[in-house]
């Protein structure tokens, strides 16, 4: 008995160290499921990770629009030359010393490429929508994460609660068995089944205890804070009324079609953007610098402007197999398109029935629940008159445990299985479930990058505020 006392003890400071903090609080409100997802929202950093790879889609808009202006460089350079050279004049050989200065800037600017540039910035803009896309289906996955891990946090606290109350149960019959065996109204052998099922229900209640304190963790990683006391999730929210329409929506509204749309979209400008390196380049070029050979009076200032027309002739088919590379990409984009589309009304129409079956299991449980209880009742009281055994009693108990720990298990599963349905059908955002939290605008730092603006200009100290803002460098 010890030993088993010091070994529930360790695993109940494991498991059970915030609902201790929670229940020593006492006025402490318990944390609903609405918190634990704005939780989860603020401190995922899975999903600071994916706005950070938004930005630097953003960052390639602007990359590309710089592509399409002027390109003003400077140079500065300093030459010193040593040798010996013999004299036209005399004769004599000599040592000579030659220095040279020069500054210059010089400019390019692509005037015309049949569009290669302007094709290759719509791509970029398409695949900053695709990513956002993307970081709406993260978000879908954080918010899930949580959902999960709220209720089974739950599920495995009522089932420690279960599990405690069954022992408790069996000490009691152990305790009165034991009373009548004194009195010879039962045998060892009863005795005996009392002491095997209160070993079983001590085990029991260790591994639900060690099942609880991994949920804890579990909750942890994906709301990002300590669980408290939680709240009862509130009704079951509502979804859509049949499989073909979860279908319907999934397809319609969720974000990952929209993404592989988007990507679609990018490999056909990428292909045209690839045929369209094949053709010539317009480009307008100008230089103006100085040189000073330090023995001169002054110094020498050149300009010149050029403008030039070229294009490739021949490569070792380089060009030619980048356009069949850009194609293969594009068929690969359409055939994924068809794969997600394919993928999420399985998903949805898996989900639906989920949420179905854990409706009819938490009713068919109550039900269970209700006939447990009345057999429970009766077998006790027949047991006290002598017509039954105290291993009818044990069985009677364990079934009605198993028959409660099925409905809270039902119960998980439905809520899961809601917000599961929520997820395939591209509904479970923090707007769609008006979570208070702040909200990230996706759009808010494009508009600042998308003209690829200079640092020094308005619009680029604001990104450097911005950027400052969410703790970049």
């Amino acid at each position: 008995m010890g030993q088993w006392n010091a070994v529930r003890r360790r695993l109940a400071g494991l498991a059970l160290a915030a609902a201790t903090a929670a229940g020593a609080a006492g006025g402490a409100s318990a944390q609903t499921l609405a918190e634990a997802l704005s939780d989860a929202y603020v401190n995922s950093g899975l999903l600071e990770q994916n706005r950070a790879l938004l930005r630097a889609a953003d960052e390639d808009v602007a990359q590309a629009v710089a592509g399409l202006r002027p390109v003003l460089d400077w140079s500065v350079s300093m030459t010193r030359q040593y040798g010996r050279a013999r004299s036209q004049v005399t004769g004599a050989v000599g040592g000579f010393v030659s220095e040279q200065a020069s500054a210059g800037v010089e400019l390019q600017w692509l005037l015309y490429d049949f569009g290669r540039s302007q094709l290759q910035r719509e791509a970029a803009k398409e695949t900053v929508l695709a990513t956002r896309e993307g970081l709406v289906s993260i978000e879908q996955q954080v918010l899930l994460g949580a959902v999960q891990a709220f209720m089974n946090l739950r599920r495995a606290s009522d089932t420690v609660d279960l599990r405690e109350n069954n022992v408790r149960v069996i000490e009691r019959q152990l305790r009165a068995a034991r009373d009548r065996f004194e009195v010879g109204e039962v045998t060892r052998t009863d005795v005996a089944q009392a002491e095997a099922a209160l070993a079983a229900a001590r085990a029991n209640l260790a591994r639900a205890e060690g099942d609880l304190a991994q949920a804890r963790e579990t909750y942890i990683r994906a709301v990002g804070s300590e669980p408290g006391r939680l709240a009862e999730p509130g009704a079951v929210p509502r979804t859509v009324s049949s499989a073909e329409a979860a279908r319907e929506r999934a397809v319609r509204d969720h974000p990952d079609l929209g993404q592989a749309q988007r990507e679609v979209t990018v490999e056909e400008l990428r292909v045209a953007a690839a045929r369209a390196g094949m053709k010539p380049r317009v480009t307008l070029g100008g230089r103006y610098g100085i040189t000073d050979d330090f023995d001169e009076e002054e110094s020498l200032g050149t300009g010149e402007i050029s403008l030039s027309v070229g294009g490739p002739i021949y490569r070792g088919g380089e060009i030619s197999s980048l356009v069949r590379q850009a194609q293969a990409r594009r068929d690969a984009a359409r055939g994924n398109l068809h794969v997600v589309r394919k993928r999420l009304a399985e998903e949805a129409g898996a989900a639906w029935s989920r949420l179905q079956v854990a409706r009819a299991a938490r009713e068919a449980s109550r039900r269970q629940i209700e006939a447990a209880e009345i057999a429970f009742e009766g077998v006790r009281e027949e047991a006290r008159l002598g017509a039954r055994t105290t291993l009818d009693v044990l069985e009677a108990e364990q079934n009605l445990l198993d028959a409660r720990t099925e409905l809270v298990s039902a119960i998980t599963d439905e809520y899961i299985a809601a917000y599961s349905l929520f997820a395939a059908t591209g509904r479970l955002t923090a707007e769609q479930l008006g979570l208070s939290v702040p909200r990230y605008d996706p759009a808010a730092y494009y508009n600042l990058a998308k003209d690829a603006p200079v640092p020094l200009s308005p619009q680029g100290q604001a990104l450097d505020r911005v950027l400052q803002s969410i703790g970049g460098d």
